[in-house]
C-alpha cells in the first residue's frame, strides 16, 4: 500500500474518532485538505529543447495555465544538445536518453508520446487519465523526445506509449497538440462544455 493511501487512512481514522461525536464538518474539512494536498496526481510534461516559435510557445502556455485549474501540471525542458552536426541520429538519441532518464524518477509512471503508441479518442484519453489516478500514482511523466525520437533505453524505461496521430508532427508542434488534448480531457471528466461529441 502506498504512503499516500496509508496517510489517508491514518488521518481518516484519527479525525473520525476524535471529531465524529462533536464536529463532523471538521472531519470533512481535514479529509478534503489531505486529499487536495497529498493525493492529487501530479503531471510533468518532459520535452527536449525549448519551443522556438513564440506563437506555439504562447498557445502551449495558455493551455498549461488552464490545466493548472484542475491538477498540478508542469513543463520540464531538457536542454537541447549543442554541436550535433558531428553526431549521428543514434548518437543524438543516446545523449538525449541520458538526460531524459535522469529527469524521470524511479517511482514515476512514464508515458512516451510516440508514433508507435496506442491511439485514443479524446474521451478515451480522459478515461485513461482517470485510470492512472485510480492507481494512486504520485507523478505521471509524459515525454516528447527530440527530432529523431527515443533511444532503446528510454523505451525500456517507459510504462506506456501513446500516439496523438498516425501523421508525423514536429517535436515542437506536438507539444501544443498534447496540452490541448490534456485540457480537453480535464473538461470531459467534469462534463464541461469545451468538448463536443
Amino acid at each position: 500500500m502506498s504512503f499516500r493511501i496509508r496517510l489517508f487512512f491514518f488521518v481518516y481514522k484519527f479525525s473520525t474518532n476524535y471529531f465524529f461525536a462533536h464536529e463532523l464538518h471538521v472531519c470533512t474539512i481535514i479529509l478534503l485538505f489531505v486529499y487536495k494536498n497529498f493525493f492529487k496526481m501530479k503531471i510533468t510534461f518532459l520535452v527536449v529543447g525549448k519551443t522556438t516559435d513564440p506563437r506555439v510557445a504562447a498557445l502551449t502556455d495558455e493551455y498549461v495555465g488552464r490545466i493548472g485549474h484542475y491538477l498540478p501540471f508542469n513543463v520540464e525542458v531538457i536542454p537541447e544538445l549543442k554541436n550535433t552536426k558531428a553526431l549521428t541520429a543514434d548518437q543524438q538519441k543516446q545523449r538525449e536518453a541520458e538526460l531524459l532518464l535522469k529527469a524521470i524518477k524511479p517511482d514515476d509512471y512514464a508515458v512516451l508520446l510516440d508514433e508507435g503508441g496506442r491511439e485514443l479518442r479524446s474521451v478515451e484519453f480522459a478515461a485513461y487519465l482517470d485510470k492512472l489516478q485510480a492507481q494512486g500514482l504520485r507523478r505521471v511523466v509524459f515525454v516528447v523526445g527530440g527530432p529523431y525520437g527515443f533511444a532503446p533505453s528510454v523505451y525500456a524505461r517507459a510504462n506506456g506509449k501513446l500516439s496523438l496521430s498516425r501523421m508525423t508532427f514536429s517535436h515542437q508542434l506536438i507539444r501544443v497538440l498534447f496540452v490541448e488534448q490534456f485540457y480537453r480531457a480535464m473538461t470531459i471528466q467534469r462534463g464541461e462544455p469545451y468538448h463536443h461529441e
